[in-house]
């Protein structure tokens, strides 16, 4: 590669960028979904890209189940510093082995339902996560996320919803526990926040419609309730 040039100079920059920093590659879960179902890629990224705009210029942001973190590094573009959790171990290894500079995020592996993460962040999100995490354990889930958040910090929530469940693949709906519809997500997270603003979903373009017909949800929280008011709310 160290001698090869682009016949349009223009696109050199490609060529530059792999010399310096190498080749990206693909987490474990985002090549399957490129290799099986690649414009379920789109559908993916086009959530972070929702995240990275309703969060541009935020200073400190937590991703809650990072999974590979192929997605993370359009939020990471966008904020000042992101720190990506998630429970399982394996994922954090490989986000860190096929993490390319010069966006650095922090990674960790943490369990929200065990406990709050040191922070304070102002803001938080999980995407495709809240469906995995039992209904007994979600108000937990939920407090533990307001507990690592600014006073004034904002989290977003995405999620499939229950109507969709129907078009999933079996491997998919082994996993979701939990899903639910829109009156469903915003009454557990008014627990939490005083303000609650869900998005329909279809495909890549996020709207306002028709609820029931939604495949996915995108929950936007603010002003979370103060400490004080959720005793008794976590479960």
């Amino acid at each position: 590669m160290s001698s090869q040039r682009t016949v349009e100079p223009q696109y050199q920059g490609s060529i530059d960028c792999a010399r310096r920093w190498g080749r990206q590659q693909m987490g474990l879960m985002s090549n399957e979904t490129w290799l099986v179902d690649p414009k379920r890629l789109v559908f993916v990224l086009s959530r972070y890209k929702f995240v990275a705009k309703m969060f541009d210029g935020l200073a400190r942001v937590l991703e809650i189940g990072c999974a590979d973190a192929f997605g993370t590094r359009i939020v990471c573009q966008a904020v000042g510093e992101l720190t990506a959790v998630d429970f399982d171990p394996l994922f954090i290894t490989e986000a860190r082995d096929h993490w390319r500079p010069p966006l650095a995020p922090h990674f960790a592996v943490h369990d929200m339902c065990a406990g709050p993460l040191t922070g304070p962040f102002d803001g938080a999100y999980t995407l495709d996560v809240i469906e995995h995490v039992r209904p007994e354990d979600e108000k937990r889930f939920v407090a533990n996320i307001v507990a690592s958040l600014t006073p004034e910090g904002v989290l977003i929530v995405g999620t499939p919803s229950i109507q969709s469940q129907v078009f999933a693949s079996p491997p998919s709906r082994e996993g979701h526990v939990n899903c639910m519809d829109l009156p469903g997500l915003k009454a557990l997270l008014s627990g939490f926040f005083a303000n609650v603003f869900v998005f329909s979903m279809n495909d890549e373009v996020v709207h306002t419609g028709f609820h029931p017909m939604a495949h996915y949800l995108l929950a936007l929280c603010c002003g979370p309730r103060p400490a004080s008011k959720l005793e008794g709310r976590a479960g």
